[in-house]
């Protein structure tokens, strides 16, 4: 491989990367903004819940479809066209004038947005040997984290200063430039594949192994995207913070979520070679113990604490799964497939600010939503102990 295809190669996974990152900064935006949205909405808990898993409910519909495009059209074409849609969806969420517009777009954002996954991943996976994958995957899959931590930082004070309507117009105009700078990468190294003539997916023959991810990763999501949503408005409302201390405060979950998922995939080929299913039932069993300690705890700072741990334990299962997968499923069908994984992972990101809306409304406490992400907890435990390393 000459200097100049390994330096494309890595132009490309650089704004694959920036474009996972923008795309999960969104989603902390949104958060960020919720209070000031169900202020001007006059919205319920319940209501805000539902505004939360809009998207997640658009997202995930999108994931086996995406799975499927990825592989009948290519990568860099899906790729380009989630970004511009998502870009021109950002500045609409900004535009929303009353609360079922909201919801509308924002779902419909999520259905732009769903065929990304798949698609960053494939890419990654065509474009390095087999050996490199897992760490990767993991690496590229940290952005996630890494966006969401950054974005306080910033979006912060865009909303502090001129509204929540603002900080989509901002993130919009970002994603326009992105496309710009994806499309400049080498179609060659791109690899824009065409549509897959073998190994499609056969779901009467599908490895059993990918439905246990799907539970999984769904019962790992139902945690994360119940705190993602819920944290800032339970740090305002009832730890009774300031709106600019969430800029210090939400990141550090998110940042470190984002060191476990950058290092998950170095542990499972390195530590955990050939005991893959052992590093995601320890990863699972640590979430279990982190979450009730969190549900259990009083003080803010046995809160956050507890909170930051559950995130790195939860990351490194979280993510293992992909770089499990990308070990074991074929190059052929492997958008598809991780369709179908990221399915269960995004369900659960629809059902989690939901379900922790709805108990909030319904018993007036925040205690009584944790222990409903302690019960999520106990499933992953149990899933992973059904997966087997050998198929």
């Amino acid at each position: 491989m000459n200097n100049t295809t390994t330096r494309n190669k890595v132009w490309t996974f650089c704004v694959i990367y920036l474009g996972y990152m923008l795309l999960f900064a969104d989603r902390t935006v949104f958060n960020l903004a919720l209070a000031g949205i169900g202020k001007d909405f006059n919205m319920s808990p319940a209501a805000l819940g539902a505004a939360g898993s809009a998207f997640f409910l658009g997202y995930t519909l999108m994931q086996i479809p995406g799975g499927y495009l990825t592989d009948r059209f290519g990568a860099r074409a899906v790729v380009i066209s989630t970004l511009i849609l998502w870009s021109l969806l950002t500045g609409f969420t900004g535009l929303a004038w009353s609360f079922s517009a909201l919801v509308i777009i924002r779902f419909l954002f999520g259905v732009a947005e769903g065929p990304y996954p798949a698609a960053a991943l494939k890419q990654v996976a065509q474009n390095h040997p087999k050996k490199k994958r897992a760490q990767l995957t993991a690496l590229l899959m940290s952005s996630n984290y890494a966006g969401a931590a950054i974005a306080p930082f910033i979006i912060v004070q865009v909303i502090a200063a001129s509204g929540w309507r603002s900080a989509f117009y901002y993130l919009g105009a970002f994603g326009i430039i992105l496309v710009g700078l994806y499309a400049l990468s080498d179609r060659k190294v791109a690899t824009d594949t065409k549509k897959s003539t073998t190994h499609k997916i056969n779901w009467r023959e599908l490895d059993a192994r990918v439905w246990l991810f799907v539970v999984l990763g769904l019962a790992l999501n139902v945690i994360t995207k119940g705190l993602e949503t819920w944290m800032p408005i339970y740090f305002l409302t009832s730890q009774h913070l300031e709106l600019k201390k969430l800029a210090w405060l939400v990141p550090l979950p998110t940042i470190a979520g984002g060191i476990a998922a950058a290092i998950s995939g170095y542990l499972m080929v390195h530590l955990f070679k050939k005991k893959e299913v052992l590093m995601l039932i320890t990863a699972c069993v640590l979430t279990l113990l982190f979450m009730f300690g969190l549900f259990r705890s009083q003080s803010l700072f046995w809160i956050v604490s507890f909170q930051i741990l559950t995130y790195f334990a939860k990351s490194l299962a979280f993510t293992g799964i992909f770089d499990f997968a990308s070990q074991v499923l074929h190059d052929d069908s492997y958008g598809s497939a991780i369709g179908i994984i990221n399915f269960g992972g995004q369900l659960g990101g629809f059902i989690g600010p939901l379900l922790i809306g709805w108990i909030v409304q319904l018993t007036g406490s925040y205690s009584a939503a944790f222990l409903g992400l302690v019960i999520s907890a106990v499933i992953a435990v149990i899933t992973s102990f059904c997966i087997k390393r050998d198929q």
